[in-house]
């Protein structure tokens, strides 16, 4: 999958304004990445939406009352945050961001598309991008996250380390537990943990983390030591 430093974020119902977005920003040389254009077929979407938004600089997200409806955009919002991704909400309606976004754009800068036409707003996103995509990733307004050398972005680079510790149905498990909270990307998380945690407990924690909510990290943990207990 080729990099690209814009991600966009956005809720199936604002698919023209996602696309018109995308089309105006590629037209100014800005490489975006988008689903399900982008995404390899026969792929793990999953997979592929966490690598591209942790090889992003900036993720746009389309901000309407969809999208702040949206768990799959809210998730994707988080692990953007996660990663260190700057997120710049560009704002179709006047809508305020729902009590599950509001933690992660509070403090963002926005960009307000409204009212219409959206075309004089697609060239402001693109005078704001294109000075934040020349600047090195370290002087990036809340910077970019690099992946450590040798870092595994997908599962499958792994799949011995994890069967060493862990075994098929064990996964599954936890993949089943942890996708009742986060949902689809639970898969990609939970190979990507068990390639490296030292023992069940570590990777029962690591991956409790994912959670927003205490009660429900809680819920989980415990869930997971009892089908985990004396793996360590």
């Amino acid at each position: 999958m080729t990099a690209r430093p814009v991600f966009v974020s956005y809720s199936q119902a604002d698919h023209e304004p996602a696309h018109g977005i995308v089309s105006r920003l590629e037209s100014s040389g800005v490489g975006c990445w988008i689903a399900p254009r982008d995404v390899t077929p026969a792929a793990d979407w999953a997979e592929e939406i966490v690598a591209a938004i942790a090889a992003a600089r900036v993720m746009v997200l389309v901000f309407s009352s969809s999208s702040n409806d949206s768990p799959q955009v809210r998730r994707e919002v988080e692990r953007a945050v996660h990663r260190r991704v700057t997120v710049l909400p560009f704002r179709i309606e006047s809508v305020l961001p729902s009590r599950s976004l509001e933690y992660f754009l509070s403090s963002q800068h926005w960009l307000d598309a409204f009212p219409p036409p959206l075309e004089p707003h697609y060239t402001r996103l693109v005078e704001y991008l294109q000075p934040l995509l020349r600047a090195p990733p370290a002087s990036a307004v809340t910077g970019s996250y690099a992946a450590p050398p040798g870092a595994a972005v997908s599962g499958t680079a792994t799949t011995g380390t994890v069967a060493s510790l862990f075994d098929a149905a064990q996964l599954h498990r936890l993949e089943s537990e942890l996708a009742g909270y986060i949902g689809p990307l639970a898969r990609h998380l939970v190979r990507r943990a068990a390639a490296t945690a030292s023992g069940a407990e570590a990777l029962i924690v690591q991956l409790g983390a994912e959670i927003e909510s205490e009660v429900e990290r809680r819920r989980f943990v415990t869930a997971c030591r009892q089908f985990l207990r004396g793996r360590d």
